[in-house]
This record gives C-alpha cells, sequence and structure tokens, in this order.
C-alpha cells in the first residue's frame, strides 16, 4: 500500500511541476541531441538555434508516417529559405538499410538520422508512438507536439507565426 501512495505522490509532484511551467507561460526547452545524418555528418541540435525546426520522429514501417511524408517534404520546401529546418528521426527499431532505401528513393530534402539507441526518443519524453513530431521555436523551446499526423493548414499556420518572431 505504501509503495502506491509514494508512486501516486511521485506523478502528482511531477505533473503539478509540469502544470506549473505552463501556467506560468514557460516553454520546455527542446533537448540538446546529438545525431549523424546519412551522409555521415555529426551533427548538434545546437547548430539549428535561431531556426523554427520541425523534429519529426518515424518509422518505414509506420504507414501514417509514409503516408505524411510528402505533405512533410512540401512544407520543409515551402520554408526552408525563411529558417526553417526539418530534422527526420528514424526509430532504433527501423532497420537502416530501409532508412537508407526511404530517403534516396524518396529524396528527402531535410536531415534524416537514425536513433539507433533510442537516446533521442527517450530525451524527447519517451516517444514511442510514431509518427511524434515537435514543433520548436527559434529559442529551441517546444511550442506544439503531435501524436499522428498533423493537420498541416494548422502546422503551417503555426510555422507563419513561428518563424515572423524575433528570435
Amino acid at each position: 500500500m505504501k509503495i502506491a501512495h509514494i508512486a501516486f505522490a511521485t506523478v502528482a509532484v511531477a505533473a503539478l511541476a509540469v502544470a506549473a511551467t505552463f501556467a506560468v507561460g514557460g516553454k520546455e526547452m527542446a533537448p540538446t541531441v546529438q545525431y549523424t545524418l546519412l551522409d555521415g555528418s555529426k551533427q548538434s541540435s545546437d547548430a539549428l538555434r535561431g531556426k523554427v525546426v520541425l523534429v519529426n520522429f518515424w518509422a518505414t514501417s509506420c504507414t501514417t508516417c509514409v503516408k505524411e511524408m510528402p505533405h512533410l517534404i512540401e512544407t520543409h520546401q515551402k520554408y526552408k529559405d525563411r529558417g526553417f529546418e526539418t530534422l527526420s528521426i528514424a526509430m532504433a527499431y527501423d532497420p537502416p538499410a530501409y532508412v537508407l532505401n526511404f530517403a534516396e528513393t524518396r529524396k528527402l530534402p531535410f536531415r534524416v538520422t537514425m536513433d539507433n539507441t533510442g537516446e533521442m526518443a527517450k530525451k524527447f519524453g519517451q516517444v514511442q508512438l510514431t509518427p511524434t513530431t515537435f514543433v520548436l521555436n527559434k529559442k529551441g523551446e517546444i511550442v506544439q507536439r503531435y501524436v499522428g499526423e498533423p493537420d498541416f493548414a494548422q502546422l503551417h499556420a503555426l510555422l507563419e507565426k513561428l518563424l515572423a518572431e524575433a528570435a
């Protein structure tokens, strides 16, 4: 019985902390992640500060992910010249050869990496469902999280707003 009370108290305290953060207008900072792109170059998410960033967790086995990919390409192409970046992160269980083939055959125009260890999904709040997409403002704060395919009209309106803000 005591363990249940401790677990409940822990969850309650964590929920209050999150609620308090958002109640005072604070936004959660996106975690810093190191990654290797499909071309072999090593990168850090810190290099994306000052840009509006869409971080998309996906898998080649996810039908919704495959369905939304042309919309992500279109979104990237529409905003890339205005200070927008897309970071596409394949889940740890996705075979690297499948990810590489998918990226090459569909000519993905944005940054693609593989979360081989699951560390990036963990840092972004235990991402398990795909697609899961985060939108970050120029300060690196998470302003929106989508689980499932986003409403792209709503997403574009949000991106317009964020791109218009000062860094």
